[in-house]
């Protein structure tokens, strides 16, 4: 993958950042592609490429959806999510950024749900493409360091070589710290 991403890195990152939107559309999670990113592409060039074709991924499901499902959606979620549609009036970059970032609905509900309020595709782009970063970064940076870990070893690495590596382990922890706080403004922002 080195070679290759050394003398086709333009193509790599096109391919990647077709698959990525493609994966996303079809309702896919981002938490495999974002390891895959930070293994092939380092932590930088993953976290972009990442980012945008996640980012666009789910922007032409939200615009698929928002089309062909929008009805259904609102039937199905408009009464659990009833508390939010004020917030999403008032500021929708802002709650939508929020809702991205604290998160607690899985990432292909995320990506719909915002039909509900009739969110610009412009804000609901730049939204999720800020709102996915802190995440996304930690999970490449996990895989970014997975393949330091490979390259400087002639040997597969054990198990307890990956988890006392600073590159996997201070991810970790910061991914776990960031959960917590999640959690915590899931419950502040969520409450009625």
């Amino acid at each position: 993958f080195y070679e290759l991403r050394q003398s086709n890195l333009f193509l790599l990152a096109i391919l990647f950042i077709l698959f990525s939107a493609i994966w996303v559309f079809a309702a896919g999670f981002g938490s495999p592609l974002a390891l895959f990113a930070g293994f092939i592409f380092g932590k930088w060039f993953g976290l972009l490429f990442a980012v945008v074709g996640m980012s666009l991924g789910a922007t032409f499901l939200y615009i698929f959806a928002n089309f062909f499902l929008k009805e259904m959606i609102r039937n199905k979620f408009l009464n659990r999510f009833k508390s939010l549609e004020e917030k999403f009036k008032k500021s929708e970059f802002l709650y939508l950024l929020i809702f991205r970032f604290v998160g607690g609905i899985p990432f292909q509900i995320q990506n719909i749900l915002p039909c509900i309020f009739n969110v610009k595709i412009y804000n609901f782009f730049w939204s999720t493409f800020l709102g996915m970063l802190p995440q996304t970064f930690l999970v490449i940076s996990i895989g970014s360091g997975l393949g330091e870990i490979i390259d400087q070893n002639l040997k597969p690495p054990s198990m307890m070589d990956l988890i006392s590596s600073p590159s996997i382990y201070i991810p970790l922890i910061t991914f776990f710290t960031l959960l917590v706080i999640t959690i915590i403004l899931r419950h502040l922002f969520y409450k009625k």
